[in-house]
């Protein structure tokens, strides 16, 4: 009987079709593998592919310059090793033993030359990650090292190298080979984040809310910075704003630091496959209240979104960021807005993403230390957002957006001293499936569109007028009345279907008798029916 011909893995047509067909294949390490483990598994294979396709494309463009330029083959191999012709080029340094194409051929566990016996594909890829981190000082101790171990199936993982290779990500040019890798990246870290539930939370914030933030902040020159960075997303969205509106990525520099190693290591790969710079994000990761690694660094752009409510934190009651008050030590809500705020720069501006409870407790001095900043008039605008948005908890969430600056001048035409927005976003949205909720491009939009017409930025298009059940303009004067709550909904007030100017007796009474009458129909028909079953009976 003749053998049966190879069929080769297609490649997916769609990105659906790729992110389905990569989770699908990734699936299948799962075995003794934690969620976590299984986690740093994938993402450090698509790391490891990325930056191999990245290299190869740069190695072969540098290539025709030469041979355009009228070099032959032994001046270009002298030149095209050269790794300030990468590194000045936003592209990592891949070695022979890392390339993407080396570990193909020997996915199988068949003897790479001159080896005997034959390494495994997972202690390959080991010593791949040890290559890209010698030949790149920026990634030292940043890639995982764990694809040899005794808990990971050897023959599958060469199954999910063979997969990675026929994906064939690197085909349509550098810049869409980037996009293409990020996409895929983010996917991961989004259904890695919905797998692990509340853990995945500590690295993973919804995209909708962080576009959310980076649309009311507009972060496009000088310092962002992300005390709890996560994953990095506040930064990967803060440069593909920059691109969408035609910016100069290299006009920012992004700061940021993460308390969990593992988390740490992931947000930066993350920035690499994004072409965004990492140094900032330090030589390793550490706890921002027990140590700030840019204490004297102050910030243009400040997005966070940090663990809510968490209840052992290195709290110091005489450490100078807490200006307007010792946060309490049962709860951390306070103590990261203070340290934002500490990070500001003159003119600087901040989103915060905060559990409802922060806009009106008033536990342990919470009460107090919002209304010194309230008082201060550091609040520009408050965002009461839906419910469902972070598969991770159901707690409900708001965004604080913070400025140094809020009178007339380069941030905006109008003058806003003394007054704060409120926007009351929680009738938006809509359901993904039963247990997530997402925002439109629209609803970001109408978010972001409200603010810069009450600021009067250059990308405002309309004039700001107050909307009943959606947003208002108010005062300090009119927060102070309200004990300085920052619920949104205390200030916006119904919105004009509703309030139809009835008095609320009258309406009371109204509804009362159509009620009543209801109950009598009701009541009518059901005497009926009880004789018709009579008659049957």
């Amino acid at each position: 009987m003749p053998p049966r011909k190879k069929t080769e893995p297609t490649t997916p047509s769609t990105m659906k079709e790729l992110k389905d067909t990569l989770w699908k294949a990734a699936d299948k390490l799962r075995g003794s593998l934690s969620a976590n483990q299984y986690k740093d598994v994938i993402l450090g294979l698509v790391f490891l592919k990325y930056v191999s396709d990245a290299y190869d494309e740069r190695r072969e463009a540098i290539r025709s310059d030469l041979l355009a330029e009228g070099y032959d083959d032994d001046q270009i191999a002298d030149l095209i090793n050269d790794p300030e012709e990468y590194q000045g080029y936003g592209v990592f340094v891949v070695p022979p033993e890392a390339q993407w194409r080396h570990l193909s051929e020997n996915a199988k566990g068949k003897p790479a030359a001159g080896e005997e016996p034959a390494k495994t594909i997972g202690a390959l890829i080991d010593a791949a990650m040890d290559a890209v981190m010698r030949a790149n000082p920026t990634l030292v101790g940043t890639l995982p090292r764990i694809y040899n171990r005794d808990n990971i199936d050897q023959r599958r993982l060469g199954e999910l190298v063979d997969l990675f290779n026929n994906a064939r990500f690197s085909r349509q040019g550098e810049h869409r080979a980037r996009d293409l890798m990020g996409e895929v990246y983010e996917y991961f870290v989004g259904a890695f984040a919905r797998a692990e539930g509340k853990r995945g939370g500590e690295f993973f914030t919804p995209p909708s809310v962080v576009k959310v933030i980076v649309e009311l902040l507009e972060p496009n020159h000088g310092r962002v910075y992300d005390p709890c960075c996560g994953s990095g997303g506040m930064f990967v969205q803060t440069e593909k704003f920059i691109h969408e509106h035609e910016g100069d990525p290299k006009d920012i520099a992004v700061f940021g630091q993460e308390s969990i190693e593992e988390t740490w290591r992931l947000a930066k790969m993350n920035l690499a496959i994004h072409g965004i710079e990492n140094k900032g994000l330090g030589a390793r990761w550490g706890d921002t209240f027990a140590r700030d690694q840019h204490a004297d660094v102050q910030m243009d752009f400040v997005m966070a979104n940090p663990p809510f409510n968490i209840k052992d934190w290195a709290r110091n009651v005489e450490d100078p960021r807490w200006k307007y008050g010792v946060p309490p030590a049962n709860n951390a809500n306070y103590a990261w807005i203070q340290h934002i705020l500490s990070k500001l720069a003159p003119g600087g501006k901040a989103g915060v993403v905060m559990a409802n409870g922060s806009m009106s407790s008033r536990s342990n001095g919470e009460g107090d230390i919002r209304a010194q900043i309230v008082e201060a008039d550091l609040v520009s605008c408050m965002v009461a957002l839906p419910t469902q948005l972070f598969r991770s908890t159901g707690i409900p969430v708001c965004v604080w957006f913070f400025a140094k600056d809020k009178a007339k001048g380069k941030q905006g035409t109008i003058d806003r001293s003394g007054q704060v927005l409120f926007i009351d976003a929680r009738d938006l949205g809509y359901m993904v499936d039963r247990a997530e909720r997402d925002l439109s491009r629209e609803d970001i939009k109408r978010i972001g569109d409200t603010y810069h017409a009450w600021r009067g930025t250059k990308s405002a298009t309309r004039k700001y007028a107050d909307t009943p059940g959606f947003c208002k303009s108010a005062t300090l004067a009119e927060i102070k009345a309200a004990d300085y709550a920052l619920t949104p909904g205390r200030y916006v007030g119904a919105a004009e279907s509703e309030a139809d100017g009835e008095e609320i007796e009258v309406k009371i009474e109204r509804l009362t008798k159509e009620l009543l009458a209801a109950f009598d129909e009701s009541a009518r028909f059901e005497a009926v029916v009880r004789k018709q079953l009579e008659r049957l009976s």
